[in-house]
């Protein structure tokens, strides 16, 4: 049993995992890849700022939350670049 208490997650990791999230949890790509890019965005700045912290702990959390919020922003940048490449898709005849 732990002596000390545990440490609450790192803004990183509820970013980032919050950029992931929203991809499965909403069906309108078009509404969630405008949501999702700055929280990812957001998650990758505190991940970089935590990741040189002198504390173990939180560096771990750092590298959880970068995983996640590199995944939430590149799937945002994806589908963006793909909405610029395919401008037909986004009206229905």
């Amino acid at each position: 049993m732990p002596t000390h208490p545990r440490r609450p997650l790192s803004r990183s990791i509820w970013l980032g995992g919050a950029s992931v999230a929203i991809w499965f949890c909403c069906p309108f790509w078009m509404a969630v890849c405008y949501l999702a890019l700055p929280l990812g965005v957001a998650g990758l700045c505190y991940g970089i700022a935590h990741h040189r912290s002198p504390d173990k702990e939180l560096r771990v959390q750092a590298r959880t939350g970068l995983a996640l919020a590199t995944a939430g922003t590149a799937a945002a940048v994806a589908y963006l670049i793909f909405l610029a490449i395919h401008p037909g898709t986004l009206v229905q005849e």
